[in-house]
């Protein structure tokens, strides 16, 4: 068979199948090699939440999808291009969002009528013409992975778990994927176990192998590196980019960082990323629930250090009395919300944006504390950096909001030059004679920050009602009113730094999306395709959400209708509404995925007036 090579802009493959299959491995070296290629990618684990799941299930089925491409990338994709089925279930959870004409590889040996009735077929769609629209591709995966290591005498299933290589050395073929990563990846990994090791890099080269051989494609695909900025690029997610950020923002204030946590999908990465870093001083504690993991950090920010404390919607409710008292004791801590699915335990693995009121007004009386929310997974690390630089230069409190499908998806990121990085300033009191806890910096309001065990420094800060002048406990209701009223001016005077506002698009007119979080990968896509049909529409995406930027307002005023995509029922949009004299239009998907460009696209063109 003559194969061609056929140039491609972008494409989205996904790799499906059990929980057991590897699936989530599998996409993430695909995804390395693809950034190492030099590819813009986005990418969107999508796993069960339940850890033993029914094999052969729809229930069961895991899946990791990655758009690459020489272009920017902005979503993991609406469509795909290629599917990796590893059983029926794989196939038949993914096969809707497959393009007409599609690859679809299908790991033959999965097929048994057995599991063919599990995934809820009543024949085994091989032959009943649903496939007829794509590009069916049959590969006994588990018998050409026993092939490549016969010789090794490995039992049978220390080496079902390897056709996962298989199918990525497959698609590394067929699109033309360097397999170098992959193989120094497995070389670490099984390096005290050469024997997987080998058994895993063989099976990778049978499938590169079989591609080049077998002739089952009519052609391969080429997708050229992105035009990228200059520098140094790794793939990374969000949790581990959140991680990053508070070493480096504990390394720019010169204060020991201490995370106090619960682990809780989908934020436990964070706590696995910050234990493997202790050669920067970072200390974490593993809590034995949600309320000990805050009030440890808030202890670890009474003691001097940059404390944080990481959970998701749950956890949080959890934890609201504890972030009552950080905000009355005016202490530095960050808060991450990787937020999920709720309500309670709700959807574990799956992503949302609900948790907005519960990070703006979720606590008992008047108790203000600054959100931020990171807009991709590389954006979680300056997110995270700023989210610090409030908490120490202000004395208080910060939230910063993610979600799961920022917190495990994966971009390149642009390893910053660390001696660029903003130094942060603190609070910390060196001069006993001068130190007060009640003198406040003139710009912040902020008190100092005297280190317990410092000769000359002892104070009293608890949860009870203090004295404005003095510190000591006072119940006055004037007092009470002058202490709240402080409170909610600190936290406004936080706006003071925003940079002004960023409208991409016409700054007047008939329409304004605000989005914010991870919708603005989604949103910026629609646009720029809107662009392309001819309609142009303003765009404000929010990064600070309390206390909002001073301008927006404004901004608000300029344009007709104002378009709110969220994944919840309408928090921002309420928050707007409440706010400014503005007419919110809502547009909410909660189904536990990121919005599609072509949702947004949709109520663009409806919003628009445009019938296209």
């Amino acid at each position: 068979m003559t194969q061609t090579v056929q140039p491609l802009e972008s494409v989205t493959i996904r790799f499906a199948g059990d929980s057991g299959d590897g699936m989530q491995l599998t996409g993430t070296q695909f995804t390395n090699a693809s950034a190492i290629a030099g590819n813009d990618v986005a990418t969107f684990p999508d796993y069960p939440a339940e850890i033993r799941a029914p094999a052969g299930t729809l229930a069961g089925v895991s899946g990791f999808q990655v758009n690459f491409g020489s272009v920017d990338i902005h979503t993991p994709g609406d469509e795909l291009d290629a599917l990796v089925a590893m059983n029926p279930a794989g196939l038949k959870a993914n096969l809707d969002i497959l393009k007409p004409n599609g690859v679809i590889v299908l790991n033959t040996a999965a097929f048994k009528a057995a599991n063919v009735a599990k995934a809820g077929y009543t024949e085994d769609p091989r032959g009943d013409g649903s496939l007829d629209a794509f590009q069916v591709v049959e590969v006994d995966m588990n018998k050409l992975a026993a092939a490549a290591v016969s010789d090794m005498g490995l039992n049978s299933s220390v080496v079902g778990r390897t056709k996962n290589m298989l199918a990525l050395g497959l698609m590394c073929w067929l699109y033309e994927r360097p397999l170098e990563p992959t193989i120094d990846w497995i070389t670490r990994k099984f390096a005290s176990k050469g024997e997987l090791a080998e058994a895993n890099i063989r099976v990778l080269k049978a499938g590169h192998s079989y591609g080049e051989t077998a002739e089952i494609f009519h052609s391969r695909f080429r997708v050229e590196p992105a035009k990228l900025s200059t520098g140094t690029y790794r793939s990374i997610t969000g949790n581990q980019a959140v991680a990053l950020g508070a070493v480096a923002a504990s390394a720019r204030s010169g204060r020991p960082l201490f995370l106090g946590s619960y682990p809780i999908t989908p934020a436990s990465d964070i706590l696995h990323e910050l234990a493997a870093h202790k050669r920067f001083g970072v200390v974490t504690f593993q809590a034995e629930d949600e309320i000990a993991g805050v009030c440890s950090s808030i202890g670890a920010a009474y003691g001097g250090s940059l404390a944080i404390t990481t959970t998701s919607g749950p956890g949080m409710a959890l934890k609201s009395e504890a972030l009552g008292l950080a905000v009355k004791a005016e202490l530095p801590l960050v808060i991450v919300n990787v937020q999920r699915g709720g309500p309670s335990t709700g959807l574990p693995t799956k992503t949302e944006q609900s948790d907005l009121f519960q990070a703006v007004l979720g606590r008992n009386g008047d108790t203000p504390i600054p959100v931020i929310a990171a807009r991709s997974p590389s954006d979680c690390f300056d997110a995270m950096y700023e989210a610090c630089g409030i908490a120490l230069e202000y004395m208080m409190p910060v939230i910063l909001l993610t979600d799961g499908y920022l917190a495990n998806g994966a971009e390149p990121w642009l390893i910053p030059n660390f001696g660029e990085l903003p130094q942060l300033a603190t609070h910390v009191w060196k001069d006993a004679d001068t130190f007060h806890q009640c003198k406040r910096d003139a710009d912040t309001l902020a008190r100092p920050w005297g280190l317990p065990g410092t000769p000359g420094m002892e104070h009293r800060i608890g949860g009870l009602e203090t004295d404005i002048e003095t510190g000591n406990v006072a119940y006055g209701g004037p007092n009470h009113q002058e202490m709240t009223d402080l409170r909610h001016e600190r936290v406004a005077r936080i706006a003071r730094s925003y940079a002004p506002t960023e409208i991409d698009g016409p700054g007047r007119g008939g329409l304004l999306i605000v989005s914010w979080g991870s919708t603005y990968g989604s949103v910026r896509a629609a646009i720029e395709s809107s662009r392309g049909d001819g309609i142009d529409v303003g765009h404000v995406h929010l990064r600070h959400l309390s206390p909002l930027p001073r301008d927006l307002g404004e901004i608000l005023s300029g344009f007709d209708t104002v378009l709110v995509p969220e994944m919840n029922m309408g928090q921002l949009a309420f928050l707007l509404q409440a706010t400014y004299p503005v007419r919110v239009k809502r547009l909410n998907r909660v189904e536990g995925r990121p919005f599609k460009r072509s949702e947004i696209l949709a109520a663009i063109r409806e919003h628009s007036g445009e019938e296209r």
